[in-house]
């Protein structure tokens, strides 16, 4: 909603710049999906590891 409504700021001031942000957020969405994938994929092999390694200590524990 933010987004928004600084969109509808920009539009009032300077509407060449807002209708080029318009244009451009998808095209910049779409070049960054695939780090935010990676992203994804990063956090869920750190997972991964992480309950690796505290899994001895959650077995000895119980």
């Amino acid at each position: 909603m933010a987004t928004f409504l600084l969109w509808l700021i920009l539009l009032i001031f300077c509407w060449p710049l807002a209708i080029l942000a318009l244009i451009l957020y998808p095209l910049v969405w779409l070049v960054l999906l695939p780090f935010r994938l990676l992203g994804f994929a990063v956090e869920g092999v750190f997972g991964l590891v992480k309950g690796l390694f505290l899994l001895p200590g959650r077995i000895l524990s119980r």
